[in-house]
């Protein structure tokens, strides 16, 4: 998932209807919701409160999701789930960093962005997980195997079960691409930027020339940003792990991008996963033709533009593959319950619940058996038509050899997009400033 606005994370990672809430009693709130310490109770009757925290669009839920707390609630009567969910990604891990150097107030299980994950299994806080490969009853062997070495300590234990990874698109508004005079048809919109960045941008220009009125072509340059480097096999690390942004080649080129985009007025200007709920609302009243769509994308299309635009948007191969986010599901030692939670997120990350996900969400497995099964491959998601989503979405993932991460990924996105890509996009600040402003906040919060 965002991956959040990481980063799966969506996402890697992952629902948006969730309102965050303002203030000091947002630092509870966006991890455990309103009860208590935030840790687990008896909800009553002998039963067990279990907590979820999460970002973005896992696809659990009873609402728009797969229903598998209720499933697993009926095969487990002594439990009740409660899910917190907030959009913002950064917020989510900066009030869990806060929480584990507390012991307290922690969900009884955690999700964990990939851009964040080399910090949860470092020296600091890799001592404040469950294994997930002892306890728990989950099979490790069936996840991919970067899957479980991105959330391996050095001494081997396994802190997160992995949820889904990214494979990448382009999610496209056809009814907008037609009122443009832009092709409709998947492959011949795939052939418009196929193996070029610089191709994408040049559509986002034809488009500009017949936008309809309000409209812009792509939703977000830090959306595009993360789009790019997602494609790149250098990205914010070099390999040996050591933060190197300043000479990645592939920062520079999803900056650069990023930037033409932003001051060739191709973007609605908009900030993913924001707060105020603008960017979703933009889905729902078609503001921008195109956003860059790893699978979980399709979740967060599906709920955020609603019933009424279904059947509008469709999905094409991007200009280069690459994979932005996804995530995984940790249990803090903190917790109250730790066996119980251990054993919901083995039953959670299962390739049996990964297929159900894919199938109502769109978030590509990151089991072995269930990314390359016919029930992934031969899919579609209602929400999309006749788009072959299993197929585009499996030959992409097929494709991806991770990037070597930092523990500081997360974070350093995090102010390059928010803090560089936006005050480009938003405020007309010149993209030197912007990239300098950038190097002093990191200078002054990432310790290198």
């Amino acid at each position: 998932m965002r991956i959040s606005s990481t980063s799966r994370s969506r996402q890697r990672h992952r629902r948006t209807a969730r309102a965050a809430v303002a203030g000091a009693v947002a630092c509870a709130a966006l991890i455990t919701g309103c009860g208590g310490d935030g840790g687990s109770d008896e909800a009553g009757g002998g039963k067990i409160t279990l907590r979820i925290g999460t970002f973005g669009s896992f696809g659990y839920d009873n609402e728009t999701g797969a229903k598998l707390y209720a499933e697993y609630e009926k095969s487990h009567p002594n439990i009740k789930i409660e899910e917190s969910n907030v959009a913002d990604g950064q917020k989510y891990w900066d009030t869990l960093k806060l929480r584990l150097s507390r012991n307290s107030g922690l969900a009884d299980i955690q999700a964990l962005e990939v851009g964040y994950i080399s910090e949860a299994t470092g020296p600091t806080m890799g001592d404040k997980w469950v294994d997930l490969g002892k306890t728990g009853g989950a099979d490790v062997d069936a996840f991919l195997d970067w899957k479980i070495k991105q959330a391996s300590t050095a001494d081997g234990k396994v802190i997160g079960l992995g949820t889904d990874i990214g494979p990448m698109a382009i999610c496209y508004n056809k009814e907008l691409f037609a009122k443009a005079k832009l092709p409709t048809d998947r492959e011949a919109v795939a052939k418009l930027w196929q193996g070029d960045w610089n191709a994408f941008i040049r559509t986002g220009e034809t488009y500009k020339k017949n936008a309809p009125a309000g409209t812009a072509f792509h939703d977000s340059a830090s959306g595009l940003f993360n789009a790019v480097i997602s494609s790149e096999p250098v990205q914010y690390a070099n390999t040996k792990g050591e933060l190197d942004y300043e000479n990645s080649p592939g920062v520079k080129k999803a900056w650069d991008t990023a930037v033409a985009a932003a001051q060739g007025g191709l973007t609605a200007k908009l900030r993913q996963f924001d707060e105020k709920q603008t960017w979703n609302a933009a889905f729902k009243n078609s503001k921008f033709a195109t956003v860059a769509c790893p699978s979980w994308m399709t979740g967060i299309i599906k709920d955020s533009a609603g019933p009424e635009n279904q059947g509008k948007w469709d999905i094409a191969a991007p200009p280069v593959a690459g994979n932005w986010g996804g995530a995984f599901l940790a249990v803090p030692k903190a917790g109250k319950h730790a066996k119980e939670a251990a054993e919901l997120a083995a039953w959670l990350t299962a390739p049996a619940q990964h297929a159900k996900v894919f199938g109502v969400n769109g978030n590509i497995p990151s089991t072995k058996h269930t990314l390359t099964s016919a029930v992934v491959r031969d899919a579609k998601l209602p929400y999309f038509g006749d788009t072959p989503v299993g197929a585009i979405y499996s030959e992409a993932a097929a494709g991806i050899t991770p990037a070597p991460i930092s523990r500081w990924d997360g974070q350093v996105k995090t102010f390059l997009t928010d803090n560089g890509i936006l005050d480009i996009e938003q405020r007309g600040t010149d993209p030197a400033k912007a990239w300098d402003n950038v190097k002093k906040l990191i200078e002054d919060k990432v310790e290198q």
